[in-house]
């Protein structure tokens, strides 16, 4: 018989996206970045993944950041974003939540105001800034992706849907951003599982019929997100507001916006000429969550004009706990996984 081993989590929430930020239980990876131990974690241990996404442990709903040494001394930490579509390389959601359980977890000390720090994600190093008041983590702004947009108002064909007008922007991910209304949703929670349907066919239709390749990262794989934008109301001067969606592939819903689906609908708001440096637009999910992304300025990539943007929300801690890695359990998949647990391999490895 082996010993149960354990993992020591945060769990935490932004906007409703679970995100279990794993502290201790995981060896050190190889690798000289964080890069490349995400690419480490992806090839040789998604056991850590699906462990934490998939029965009888999580749902695939949730995400995974794993917490290792950055391989900048600039930043405090590094972390890897783990989801049911895989490894993305950012995610404001992911940051928003990693941030706060950097401050909770002591690593990072709390002070009162306004404080900056910095992260290292697989994209690359990440300023955060965080607001305390009385102890609590009340918000957190995170540099989002340099975002721009790859194609605008494309046809595709989708079975039973008929034809469907997508724009494509790339903001730490490829998205498809689709029009809520002429798909005849309203961007309310009732609809959740008509949305992730609709997106699903849209999704598999643009995998079929074509690829993407970021300026600089080259073949980042099949898109795999979709965004509903609703109706955009400007409710102040140089302020927006609008009722959003983000579905992941496969078959999830996310239930805040996202923050990468926040920065991509700057992209597009800019390369329409809808808003101006500083303005910002506070996108709202289908739980009356929100996340307010702020257009900061531009610069060209050769024909491609990129947006800089920050993303800010809150984050909320759902729990401190361990969990027990039992391998002898019939329901708990180990392979892929055992290697890199802290306590080395055991008797029925």
């Amino acid at each position: 018989m082996s010993q149960p081993l354990t993992l020591q989590l945060i769990d935490t929430h932004a906007g409703g996206d679970v995100s279990r930020i794993v502290v201790g239980g995981i060896t050190p990876l190889p690798g000289a970045t964080v890069r490349d131990q995400m690419h480490y974690l992806r090839d040789d241990a998604d056991g850590l993944r699906r462990l934490l996404l998939e029965e009888p442990y999580g749902i695939p709903e949730m995400s995974v950041d794993l917490l290792v040494p950055p391989s900048d001394p600039r930043a405090v930490a590094g972390y890897i974003i783990m989801e049911v579509m895989g490894y993305p390389i950012y995610s404001g959601s992911n940051t928003i939540c990693t941030a706060t359980a950097v401050l909770e977890s002591g690593l990072v000390a709390k002070r009162e105001g306004r404080q900056q720090f910095t992260l290292e994600s697989p994209a690359g190093l990440v300023q955060i800034e965080a607001l305390v008041e009385n102890g609590v983590v009340e918000a957190i702004t995170c540099a989002g992706l340099p975002s721009y947009i790859d194609t605008y108002r494309a046809s595709i064909h989708v079975p039973r849907l008929g034809d469907v007008t997508y724009s494509v922007a790339y903001s730490g991910g490829f998205y498809a951003l689709v029009d809520a209304t002429e798909l005849g949703f309203s961007l309310v929670r009732e609809e959740e599982r008509a949305l992730a349907d609709c997106a699903h066919r849209i999704v598999e239709a643009i995998q079929a019929e074509r690829g993407f390749s970021h300026y600089t990262l080259g073949d980042v794989g099949p898109l795999p997100f979709l965004h509903f934008m609703g109706p955009v109301e400007q409710v102040a001067d140089g302020y927006y507001r609008s009722r959003s969606t983000t579905y992941v592939h496969p078959g999830v819903i996310c239930r805040s916006t996202t923050g990468t689906g926040t920065s991509a609908r700057l992209a597009l708001m800019h390369h329409e000429g809808r808003i101006q440096p500083g303005d910002r637009l506070e996108t709202i999910s289908l739980r009356e969550t929100g996340f307010i992304g702020e257009f900061i300025s531009t610069h060209q990539e050769g024909p491609l004009t990129v947006v800089e943007n920050s993303i800010t929300g809150k984050s909320y801690v759902l729990a401190h706990s361990d969990i027990v890695v039992n391998c002898t359990d019939p329901l708990v998949e180990c392979a892929g996984l055992h290697h890199i647990l802290t306590t080395g391999r055991t008797e029925a490895d």
